[in-house]
């Protein structure tokens, strides 16, 4: 099975990384609940959107290349249903 290649979304992810030591931070040092729970929630919707971008990708390129076969379609279709039922 091959991968599409998702390096754009690197600087996202590190980006997140940041953000995940930052709230770490703002617990050890006892910060506001209420200002953790708003860099969580920020997390939240930027691993929201790489995972949103990493399936546009997918969607485009593997279950486009899909579509020649009506098996390997459904099959695609099935694995995408799947995962985002986890």
């Amino acid at each position: 099975m091959k991968s599409s290649c998702h390096t754009k979304q690197i600087p996202s992810l590190k980006r997140i990384e940041g953000q995940i030591r930052g709230i770490t931070k703002m617990i050890e040092e006892k910060k506001y609940c209420i200002d953790i729970l708003n860099q969580i929630k920020a997390v939240r919707s930027a691993i929201s959107t790489v995972e949103g971008n990493i399936l546009k990708t997918h969607m485009k390129e593997c279950v486009k290349d899909a579509l020649n076969s009506e098996k390997e379609f459904d099959e695609k279709v099935d694995e995408i249903l799947k995962t985002l039922k986890r």
